[in-house]
């Protein structure tokens, strides 16, 4: 007999696996990566935070992407690592809607972040001339604010299309996390509505920013190419290098999920790929603009000296 949503007081979260012999090894290996995510990404923030030569455009945007990856992976783990060292790994329907409003608020507005971070690296390159009027503070302050706009609103458009579903008595979510396919799966009417909601809104959500990233590159690109210079080539192309990266693993794991039918794309195979960019993706984001950034490692081996001179006293 079905029961219309506002009944359905909780939600089971089936997890990764149902295999007892492979729950601890994950328990660890995901807290592992947890644990380096959340390293990685305050460690970034207190860098920039602390060191003045880092207070620039392309580091405000770096500042902001390590603050979302490290609130959305805040939002999914810590539930799904539950999922391993629990029996009933229960979620109320309200709590379910919550973790839902909040992935999607910071998902979306990582999209746009990166998309903001392509047109200052076009800026910079194309346009070094007039960099720090057109990338002024006040400029950068109304791009963050467009970001978490489209975030919110986002945000509320996919809550506010699940919260209208009806759900039956089957309450087990075949995911580690309240995500939109499984949702969806487990309503008892007709989702069709509510699938072209998320179909235009995530066409919006990933579309823009990859046109806006995309028409960037094409000009930044074509300004390299037009650099005499091999020295000149190499040092504009690596400036850029970390964020292609960060680019490529974000969409393409976003995209592979949203923009298929839940026919298409099974839900078992689709919880790897939710693995991929909501574990994964945030915790080799800071590793990836450390590791290939000079300005970071110098900030870094900077702190590091000034705290090993502050034990010495």
């Amino acid at each position: 007999m079905a029961a219309e949503n506002t009944s359905m007081t909780e939600f089971i979260l089936a997890g990764l696996t149902d295999q007892p012999g492979l729950q601890i090894p994950l328990f660890l290996l995901f807290l592992g990566f947890y644990m380096v995510t959340v390293v990685g990404n305050l460690g970034l923030i207190t860098l920039i935070g602390l060191n003045s030569h880092l207070h620039t455009p392309m580091y405000f945007f770096l500042f902001n992407l390590s603050l979302i990856d490290f609130c959305y992976s805040t939002t999914i783990t810590p539930k799904m690592l539950m999922s391993f060292v629990s029996r009933k790994n229960s979620i109320l329907h309200a709590g379910c809607l919550t973790q839902l409003s909040f992935f999607c608020f910071f998902v979306i507005s990582e999209s746009f972040v990166l998309s903001a971070m392509a047109y200052d690296r076009y800026v910079a390159i194309c346009k070094p001339l007039v960099y720090t009027v057109t990338m002024s503070p006040k400029v950068c302050l109304l791009l963050l604010l467009g970001v978490y706009v489209m975030g919110f609103s986002g945000a509320m458009a996919h809550t506010g299309s699940i919260a209208s579903l009806i759900f039956c008595a089957d309450n087990l979510i075949n995911h580690f996390m309240c995500d939109i396919p499984p949702l969806l799966e487990l309503s008892c009417t007709s989702s069709y509505v509510h699938e072209l909601v998320v179909f235009i809104f995530v066409a919006i959500d990933i579309g823009m920013p990859i046109v806006t990233i995309s028409v960037s590159y094409a000009l930044i690109l074509s300004s390299i190419l037009r650099i005499h210079s091999t020295e000149g080539r190499s040092k504009a192309f690596s400036t850029c290098s970390s964020h292609i990266i960060v680019v490529f693993l974000f969409f393409g794991s976003g995209a592979f999920v949203y923009l298929k039918p839940p026919s298409v794309l099974p839900l078992d195979q689709g919880k790897v790929s939710s693995l991929f960019y909501t574990i994964v993706v945030p915790m080799l984001n800071p590793l990836i603009y450390s590791l290939r950034n000079k300005d970071v490692k110098a900030a870094l081996r900077k702190t590091l000296g000034k705290i090993n001179f502050l034990r010495k006293e």
